[in-house]
């Protein structure tokens, strides 16, 4: 008697049945299983997808998506038009791209230190202390900030001043830039701390008897064996770099610091709910997220060229 192959005997797939004609037969159990998730997916991804015509139309709630009279590109010429337009996009891209490049390298700089530790029992305690920060919430987050860095605050305390950080527009991007290093650095370098593991422990052993520095050993041993998930990671930061959260920035905003924290995000929030302009809030959170794929499909482009056709 001929035994079935390892990848029928997985499947259940008896030898000589194709995988259609098995699904043909047992198609109750893959409705069963398939079919929640499949609505699922339909009824929160897809069918929302339909709300986006609101950004075409005068939007009236009573009437409906359906029933509002079409304007065609009408708000995203008036936000395109609108003087504020380059602030609120200088703003957003100011802080993702200092965002990226002063956030990205620092999980990876954990990882590499966390990798030099010997002892594990120390290492396990420095990630539970690192880990930590990215449970609290963000609302928590900015009333630490706001408490530090108010007038009575350790900060003025320790400096001997009375300055109020949250009202100067030159501080608030620092602010909001090292608070989220602080706050996610630690649980972004798990990725990397576990590509690490995959290095070769000979490879390291053969080039510290050959006598090669820290550097060296990071550049031979380390950075390959994390290369793959750092450009990943890069291309996908790279392509949300318009997407900032609206939560944070929104609590650490004051009137003295608009100038800085007033991003599309947190115009977005105030003419679609406090305004209720909801049509061109649509326009504007589309017009937002058309820049995230293009800069994502850019992004991976760059990269393949540089990296020999490997990218997402």
């Amino acid at each position: 008697m001929k035994k079935p192959s390892a990848a029928a005997a997985k499947t259940g797939v008896k030898s000589g049945e194709s995988f259609l004609s098995y699904v043909m037969k047992h198609w109750q159990l893959y409705v069963i299983f398939m079919l929640p998730a499949f609505l699922l997916t339909i009824i929160f991804k897809y069918i929302p997808m339909g709300g986006v015509l609101i950004a075409f139309e005068r939007y009236n709630p009573i009437r409906g998506i359906f029933g509002s009279p079409w304007v065609g590109f009408r708000h995203f010429s008036r936000f395109i038009t609108s003087p504020d337009f380059l602030q609120y996009l200088g703003n957003t891209l100011k802080l993702s791209v200092y965002g990226l490049l002063w956030g990205f390298p620092m999980p990876i700089i954990l990882a590499f230190l966390l990798n030099r530790i010997q002892r594990k029992k120390i290492q396990k305690n420095l990630q539970l202390i690192l880990y930590l920060p990215n449970f609290v919430s963000v609302i928590v987050l900015c009333g630490i900030v706001r408490i530090l860095l108010s007038v009575t605050g350790p900060v003025n305390l320790l400096l001997g001043t009375q300055i109020n950080f949250m009202t100067m527009p030159e501080a608030w991007r620092t602010i909001y830039i090292v608070s989220g290093i602080w706050q996610g650095a630690g649980w972004a370098s798990i990725m990397y701390t576990a590509s690490l593991s995959n290095a070769s422990q000979e490879l390291r052993e053969a080039a510290i008897m050959d006598g090669a520095n820290i550097w060296q050993q990071i550049k031979v041993v380390e950075w390959p064996a994390i290369k793959n998930m750092v450009i990943i990671q890069f291309i996908l930061q790279a392509g949300n770099i318009m997407s900032i959260g609206f939560e944070k920035a929104f609590a650490l905003q004051t009137d003295m610091n608009l100038s800085a924290s007033e991003i599309i995000a947190t115009y977005v929030y105030k003419k679609g709910l406090l305004d209720g302009d909801y049509s061109f809030s649509t326009a504007v959170g589309l017009f937002n997220a058309v820049i995230n794929v293009v800069l994502l499909i850019a992004v991976n482009f760059t990269v393949k060229k540089m990296n020999e056709g490997k990218g997402l």
